[in-house]
């Protein structure tokens, strides 16, 4: 156990690295030097940096994705839960000193190029943090934050702060900039949605001869029915059970660390699913029941 659990927080510590690394030279390389703005905090440090310029006062994107992830760090610490707020904000403060530290260089004076380039870099950077059970800290605690007061979706809020910075952009830059802004933005949620998409259902069947205890892992885990299925081994001739269970994407991470904790020698296989019909939770509908729990 306690050697998969170093095994874990290194693969989490050289995905946070890389994602810093590749979200700074998107920033240093192709969206600020183009004039392009990203999406979140990112977006809106550029255009505060930019402004700033203009008035000539020269200072890094960083230092300003930084000021912001400080009091977002400590809002995500006490509403969203500490292990997912030290692994993003961890991300955040080292996107914000490679920012400083890489010097900002035009590699390609095409603005579309450049567009397309830092949207693909910053999906990347954003994806495997996700896909890993944390984020990039910035307007993702954001939104979890404003959904549980709101009632809003995640997806709803950062389509509005996007809007908002595309806007801004197209007033005080140019509306060409505003364009490739969005081309930007649209290349990163691709790319997102092709590593990491919250609306993808999968259905895992779980394999397992320790049914009870990965169930009860599971039910801690997720709020998802899960169906058991007896079964039996017909190469090893031994009785074992079948766990059926649909889930989000987003909570593939989850899932599949749950079960490797109880008995690393399941067997799971998980299969896209193309439709569901009948009750599936949303994160709004989770987030509400666990509310209802923990009062009880």
């Amino acid at each position: 156990m306690l050697e998969n659990n170093r095994r874990e927080v290194g693969k989490h510590l050289l995905i946070l690295l890389g994602s810093a690394i590749i979200t700074a030279i998107a920033l240093n390389e192709f969206l600020v030097p183009g004039k392009i703005f990203s999406a979140g905090i990112n977006g809106i440090s550029q255009i505060i940096a930019t402004l700033l310029a203009a008035v000539g006062l020269h200072l890094s994107t960083g230092w300003f994705i930084l000021l912001f992830n400080i009091p977002i760090g400590l809002l995500g610490w006490f509403k969203v839960g500490r292990g997912f707020t030290i692994y993003s904000i961890a991300v955040a403060i080292l996107t914000s000193v490679l920012a400083i530290v890489i010097p900002v260089n035009n590699i390609s004076n095409n603005s579309l190029l450049a567009a397309l380039f830092g949207g693909i870099l910053t999906g990347v950077g954003v994806a495997y943090p996700l896909k890993n059970g944390f984020s990039t800290g910035g307007m993702d605690i954001i939104a979890v934050v404003l959904e549980k007061t709101t009632g809003r979706t995640i997806g709803t809020l950062m389509m509005m702060i996007n809007s908002g910075i595309v806007i801004v952009a197209g007033f005080l830059f140019g509306w060409e900039s505003a364009l490739y802004t969005i081309i930007s933005i649209y290349a990163m949620s691709r790319v997102v949605d092709s590593i990491h998409t919250r609306h993808q259902k999968l259905t895992a069947f779980i394999v397992t001869s320790e049914q009870d205890a990965v169930i009860t892992e599971l039910n801690k885990t997720l709020i998802r029915g899960i169906t058991a299925i007896p079964s039996f081994g017909a190469y090893t001739r031994q009785s074992s059970t079948v766990l059926m269970t649909v889930i989000s994407r987003y909570e593939l991470y989850a899932l599949e660390r749950a079960v490797k904790e109880v008995d690393p020698r399941a067997f799971v296989n998980l299969v896209n699913t193309v439709d569901i019909e009948g009750n599936f939770y949303n994160e709004t509908e989770q987030l509400k029941l666990r509310a209802e729990t923990t009062k009880k």
